[in-house]
This record gives C-alpha cells, structure tokens and sequence, in this order.
C-alpha cells in the first residue's frame, strides 16, 4: 500500500503511482479491480509461462483497498438486461512506478484508457492519482499564482478580468476600441474568447498588431500594463509556437491554450519553450465528466495539466450558465489550491462562465474567503445596461461587498453600476 507521505509501496519500500477508479458493475467490484489490475499491467485472460514471481514483483498492478459504496438499480452505460443491482466501490491500485515511468503517455495508456475497456463493467470513472516524488521532472506553472500576480501588477486582491464578446465575428479594428475601454475601466486582464484562434476575419497577427499598441498605450499612460491573452492553440505544435512567438515579439504576456485541443504532448512541446503565461480553456472536458458514472474527475484531471505546465485554470463559476453544479465548481477550486508537490505548481484558479458580480459574495464565502483567483466576466460585463466600464465597475463593487461582508442590496445603495446589475440580472 502508498504511503501518500512519500509515494512509495509500504511493504516494499519502491515508488508506486495508486489509481482510485469508482467501479460499478452486476459483479462483484473486487473480482473486476483484480482484473483491471492484472490486464493493466503484467496479466491477460489466462495464465502465462513468462509470467514469474519476478516479473510480477517487478511490474504487476495490486488492489489495495475496495471501498464498496450504495449499489445503484440502473446501469451508467446501458446494458441489454434490466432489473439488475449495480454494485458500485472506489478501488485503490498501485502501479509500480518501474512499469509505467514518469511519462504522462504511459500513464495515461496503462492506468487510464486502459480501464476503460474492462469487460463487465457499467460504469468507471478515474476519481483521483497519487504520484510518487519522482514525477517532480515535470516542469509545472511557470508563472502560477505568484506571476500572474507579478504580470498583472496586482499584488493583493481578486484579479478582475474580462473575455471580448461576441465571441466571434469582430475585426481587430472594432474590438481594439473595446480594449482600450475595458484597460480605461481597470481590468487587470483580457482574454480572447477560446473559440478564437486565427479565423479567417480575424487572423491572431491582426489582433496583435492592433491591440498590443493599446495595451502599451495603456501602460505608458498608468504605468499598469494589462495582461492580453491571445488565443494561439494550434493542432501543429510548430504552428502554435508560431503563434507563440508573434504575441511575445510584440511584448505580449499571456495566451489562452484549447488544452484538450493541443493534447499533452502539444501543451508538452508548448511549456518547454514557452515565455508566455499559459491560461488554460478546458473545453472538451465536460465530454470526460459530465456522466458521473464515466470519465474522470477534476480532481485527476488537472492535475497532469499543471504538471505539464498550466498557469491559470479556468474552472467555471457559482451559479454558472453551463451545467456544472455550485459543489463540484467548489471541488475543482479546492483542487486546484491543493498542492500536487509544492505551492509552486499551483495555478491560478479562474472563477469565469456566466459571471457578472451576482456571484461575488457567494464565491467569497465559499471558496474560504481567499482572493487567490481571476474573476472572469465577459456578458457579465459587456452587457451591463451603462456600458463596458460600468460592467467592470458594478464586479468590482459586488467584491468590495463581499470583503466587507455586506449584501449586494445594501452595496447598491450607494453604487449605482452595482443596482443596474442586479436590476438586469438579479
């Protein structure tokens, strides 16, 4: 069994990486985890020749804890028969680290897609991963919450920030004036939307040669310079490091990565050479988690992308317009402040989607009343009745009601950016 202190086998004293899957089956739970264990590492449907004590010590997977939990009466994947009991547990597995190495393509190959195709199962789900120090060789956020910080210029406080809406559609001429506004306003950052990287209408070269003289503008007039994240994923690694290099010639800081569109070994080559500060979209992740009895948990998820380098997450909201729910937007926050190694691999939570100051008090409160986030509003700000600056205004208030721990309704008294919100969207 892992020692989670040091990531080693108790018994053995070697270097494990433990695997919790929520296993949910018409069988036994314990006979599949013993199976998933054996055809996931040395093991296959019937006994083996080469398959000694010695390549068994070596690289064999164990279950080493079953956790049964209430038995469901339907099925996460729908099956033929009906009328069954479910049997549902979280399973602890030990890979030994000699099997898979510190490489995330072999974890991710041994210990999770692997499972997935277990014979017999109605449902798996990845719920978390432990590993042991030696996977430290990842290089991390390089910037994390302490640069974003230092980038931003904001040294104590929630980062308010912004996304350019519409989301598609704008020339880099119209939108630079809404930059201009938005900096005049004082966000801390900007972002182009995820689904834009470089259309047809809009090619990211353009938008950097008309927006970067605003944020300079911008910095020359205030002396803050305000973090643009360009939007620079690309399926071809040498084209995204192209991109990469056209924001950071121009003095740009900051680029949104589509991380589940790069993959990681796009992320990989990224992180390496990268001088930008990454902010990471993580469309395409609902596809993974959305079935609670399939996929993965945030809590595995993220963290082989801050491994591989994620500096900002952006992690949805309180009461958000998508589907997922006020606890699990909790969960992921939580999971992210959590350190995998060290307080340098943690990267800055982003509170985004649907969020317009409504949420602010709540999101205070709930996530431990910590200002270690980006406050992310995009219609939230730009569709506030008075305009772009009066959207950034009616946030910022909503926080300062938070910090004070008053009700909106009793901050609106005074502020009127803040009233119009909740009149519009309250």
């Amino acid at each position: 069994m892992q020692d989670k202190n040091t990531g080693q086998d108790k018994n053995t004293g070697k270097d494990v990486i433990r695997v919790t899957y929520r296993i949910e089956t018409p069988d036994s739970p314990e006979k599949i985890a013993n199976k998933m264990a054996g055809d996931q590492s040395t093991g296959t449907f019937t006994e083996l020749p080469g398959e000694s004590e010695e390549v068994r010590a070596r690289c064999a997977a164990h279950v080493v804890d079953v956790r049964p939990l209430e038995p469901h009466s339907f099925a996460s994947i729908p099956e033929p028969a009906t009328g069954k009991q479910y049997n549902r547990a979280d399973v602890d597995i030990e890979f030994p680290l000699e099997a898979i190495g510190t490489d995330i393509a072999a974890l991710a190959t041994i210990a999770i897609g692997g499972a997935f195709s277990i014979r017999g199962v109605s449902g798996i789900r990845i719920m978390d991963i432990d590993l042991p120090d030696a996977w430290r060789c990842h290089p991390g956020p390089q910037f994390g919450i302490a640069g974003s910080r230092k980038l931003m210029g904001v040294e104590e406080g929630v980062m308010i920030a912004s996304i350019i809406k519409p989301s598609l559609g704008l020339l880099p001429e119209e939108t630079a004036p809404i930059i201009a506004e938005l900096c005049a306003a004082g966000v801390d950052f900007i972002k182009d939307d995820e689904k834009l990287m470089s259309p047809g209408y809009s090619p990211l070269e353009k938008r950097v040669e008309a927006f970067m003289p605003v944020i300079r503008d911008h910095e020359q007039k205030t002396g803050k310079k305000v973090m643009y994240a360009f939007g620079i994923s690309s399926a071809d690694p040498d084209e995204m490091m192209r991109n990469h290099d056209i924001v950071l010639k121009a003095g740009g800081n900051a680029a949104v990565i589509n991380i589940n569109s790069v993959g990681y070994g796009g992320m990989s080559f990224l992180r390496k050479r990268s001088c930008l500060c990454l902010h990471a979209h993580r469309n395409g992740w609902d596809i993974m988690t959305r079935n609670p009895g399939m996929g993965m948990e945030f809590s595995a998820y993220q963290k082989i992308w801050r491994l591989l380098g994620v500096d900002q997450f952006q992690i949805n909201g309180i009461r958000a317009k998508y589907w997922e729910s006020d606890e699990s937007f909790i969960k992921s926050f939580k999971d992210c402040m959590t350190p995998i190694f060290d307080e340098s691999d943690r990267p800055l939570p982003v509170v985004c989607s649907g969020q317009w100051g409504g949420q602010a008090v709540d999101t205070y409160q709930r996530t431990g009343k910590t200002l270690d986030l980006m406050y992310l509003g995009g219609g939230g700000i730009h569709g506030h009745p008075d305009g772009v600056a009066a959207g950034v205004r009616a946030i910022r208030q909503a926080w300062e009601a938070a910090e004070e721990g008053q009700t909106l309704e009793h901050k609106a008294k005074s502020c009127s950016e803040l009233a119009a919100s909740l009149a519009k969207w309250g």
